[in-house]
C-alpha cells in the first residue's frame, strides 16, 4: 500500500547573483581583468567605454552606479540598426556569439616583445646534433633526453628506456649501449646533467673542475665516499676520516656548496611568472594610514545603451512573432546579465575595501611601523565581527588578496595569527614569538647554534611560558632546520 505524506524543510540555496559575486570576490586582481574580458566577449549588452573606439552619447546607465531596472520610453530609436539580434540568434543556441574590441588600426597595435630562448631540452638535443654518432646511438641519445625530469635528472630506469626503445624505435639495443650514451650526454653543458642521483650529479660537475687541485680532489672524495656525513654537519667526523684540519674542510665545503644540485634548472625558460599585483595600498601621510584599492578593482563598466534602446523598440512592438519574442527574451536576457555583472563588481569593490579596512584598523600599529612584534593577535571571526560578514567571505578576501605597505607587499592571510598568553596575562600573537626566535637564531653562534631546548628558556626569560614542542613546531614553520644543520665552521 503506498502511503503519502507531507513534509516541510527549510533549505538555503544560493541565487545566480549570490554565487557570482562569491566567484568575483575570491579571484585576484591579476585575473579579474581576464574574467571581465571573458564577460564582455560573452555578453554583447556590457560595455568598457575605454575599448570602445568613439564614446557613445552617455545616458542613465554610463556608470557602475546605474542600474537598467526602468526603462526610458522616450529613449531614441535610431540606435537599434546598429545591432541585429539575427546575428546571435541560432536555430540551436542563442548563446553563440563573440564581440571583438581590437582596434584594426595597424598604427594602434601594441605588441609585448618575446625573449626566443632555446629550452633546456633543445639545448641538449643541439648538443647531441653537433656530436658523429651511429643512426642507434642518435636514436638512443633523444630517448635519454625525453627521460630527463626538468631538474636534468636521469631517475627512469635503464631497463624501462631499453623496453621503450624496443616498442617504439623498434630499436633492439643492450644496457651497454644505454650507458655508453649516458656518458656522452652526462658531458652536455650544464655540467651535472643526466645524473641518476645527488651523488653523481655533484660528482660530475666536480670531475668538469681542475683535477690537479687538492681541494677539488678532497670534494670528489667527500661526494663520493661521505656525503651522508657532509648532509648531516657531521664535520669532525669528516675530519677525523680525511686528516683535515678546520680551515681545510671549510674551503672544500665551500667548493661543494657552490654545486648546482638541479642542473636543470639553470637553463629551463620560464614562461609564466607568478606575478603579484596588490589589490589595496596603505600609505603613511605623517602617522595616519590611508587605505586606497588598486584601480584595475573598479573597472568603468556599463549597459550598453543601444541594447536598452533596442529591448525597449521590440517590447513596444504591435506585433509579435515568434521571432520577435525571442529577440525580446534574448536581449532582456544580456542585459539582466550586465546589470547583474556590474552589481557584482560593485559589491566586490565594497566587500574589498570593507574588509580590509577592518583589518587595517585591527593591525594599525604593525602596519604604521612594520614592526612584526607591534602585530596583534587576529582571527578570521574577529573581522567577520567587525563588519558583520559571514567568515567564508572574509576567508576568500584574506586568502587570495595582497596589500602593499611602506615594508613590502604581503597576503591577507599573513596578518591572521593565534594568541599566546604571557605570564603577565597579556595576549600576543604568535607572530611574535616567531619574530623573536627567527632574530635569536639569526644572531647566533653558527658554530655552536642554539638547540630547541636552549630557545625555549630564552622565551621563558622574556615571559614566553612555551613548550619546547611548540618552539620545534614555529621552527618548522618558519622553515628553519634544527640546530646541528645550522652548524657552520
Amino acid at each position: 500500500m503506498l502511503k503519502q505524506h507531507l513534509q516541510q524543510k527549510l533549505l538555503q540555496k544560493l541565487s545566480p547573483q549570490q554565487i557570482q559575486f562569491i566567484k568575483l570576490l575570491q579571484v585576484p586582481t591579476v585575473a579579474l581583468d581576464t574574467r571581465i574580458k571573458e564577460e564582455l566577449e560573452e555578453n554583447p549588452a556590457l560595455e568598457d567605454p575605454s575599448l570602445m573606439i568613439a564614446e557613445e552619447p552617455k545616458g542613465e546607465y554610463d556608470d557602475l552606479n546605474d542600474t537598467p531596472d526602468d526603462f526610458d520610453p522616450s529613449a531614441k530609436e535610431e540606435n537599434t540598426d546598429e545591432f541585429n539580434v539575427d546575428d546571435y540568434l541560432q536555430d540551436d543556441n542563442v548563446n553563440d556569439y563573440s564581440t571583438s574590441y581590437n582596434n584594426d588600426d595597424d598604427e594602434e597595435k601594441k605588441e609585448t616583445p618575446i625573449a626566443i630562448e632555446s629550452t633546456f631540452f633543445e639545448s641538449l638535443q643541439e648538443q647531441l646534433d653537433l656530436v658523429p654518432l651511429s643512426d642507434q646511438d642518435f636514436i638512443i641519445g633523444k630517448q635519454i633526453i625525453g627521460s630527463l625530469d626538468d631538474d636534468g635528472y636521469l631517475r627512469r630506469p635503464i631497463t624501462s628506456m631499453i623496453d621503450d626503445l624496443a616498442f617504439s624505435q623498434n630499436a633492439m639495443v643492450e644496457e651497454e649501449d644505454v650507458l655508453e650514451m649516458l656518458k656522452v650526454i652526462q658531458s652536455f653543458d650544464p655540467p651535472g646533467i643526466a645524473a641518476r642521483d645527488l651523488q653523481e650529479c655533484l660528482t660530475l660537475q666536480l670531475k668538469r673542475k681542475d683535477p690537479a687541485n687538492p681541494i677539488i680532489m678532497k670534494a670528489i672524495i667527500i661526494v663520493e665516499n661521505h656525503l651522508d656525513e657532509f648532509t648531516r654537519k657531521h664535520y669532525d667526523k669528516l675530519e677525523k676520516s680525511l686528516g683535515l684540519n678546520s680551515d681545510d674542510l671549510k674551503e672544500i665545503i665551500a667548493e661543494i656548496l657552490r654545486l648546482n644540485p638541479k642542473p636543470g634548472d639553470s637553463n629551463q625558460v620560464t614562461t609564466k611568472q607568478l606575478q603579484v599585483i596588490p589589490d589595496f595600498h596603505v600609505s603613511n601621510n605623517d602617522g595616519t594610514l590611508i587605505l586606497t584599492l588598486n584601480s584595475k578593482n573598479a573597472p568603468e563598466l556599463r549597459v550598453s545603451r543601444s541594447y536598452i534602446d533596442m529591448f525597449d523598440h521590440y517590447d513596444k512592438a504591435a506585433q509579435k512573432d515568434k521571432k520577435l519574442k525571442e529577440a525580446v527574451q534574448f536581449v532582456k536576457q544580456k542585459l539582466d546579465s550586465a546589470k547583474w555583472f556590474i552589481d557584482a563588481i560593485k559589491q566586490r569593490q565594497q566587500t574589498l575595501l570593507k574588509t580590509m579596512n577592518a583589518i587595517m584598523q585591527y593591525q594599525y600599529e604593525y602596519l604604521l611601523t612594520g614592526d612584526e612584534r607591534k602585530m596583534r593577535p587576529m582571527i578570521l571571526k574577529d573581522i567577520a565581527d567587525k563588519i558583520d560578514m559571514d567568515i567564508s567571505t572574509v576567508s576568500r578576501v584574506a586568502n587570495s588578496k595582497y596589500v602593499q605597505t611602506e615594508f613590502g607587499t604581503f597576503l591577507l592571510k599573513s596578518f591572521f595569527s593565534e594568541a599566546i598568553q604571557t605570564e603577565s596575562g597579556e595576549e600576543v600573537s604568535n607572530k611574535e614569538v616567531k619574530k623573536i626566535l627567527e632574530d635569536c637564531i639569526g644572531n647566533e653562534d653558527k658554530r655552536k647554534p642554539l638547540a630547541d631546548e636552549k630557545l625555549t628558556e630564552i622565551l621563558k626569560e622574556q615571559g614566553y611560558n612555551i613548550a619546547r614542542r611548540t618552539v620545534a613546531k614555529y621552527r618548522e614553520q618558519m622553515n628553519i632546520p634544527v640546530a646541528r644543520l645550522r652548524k657552520e665552521l
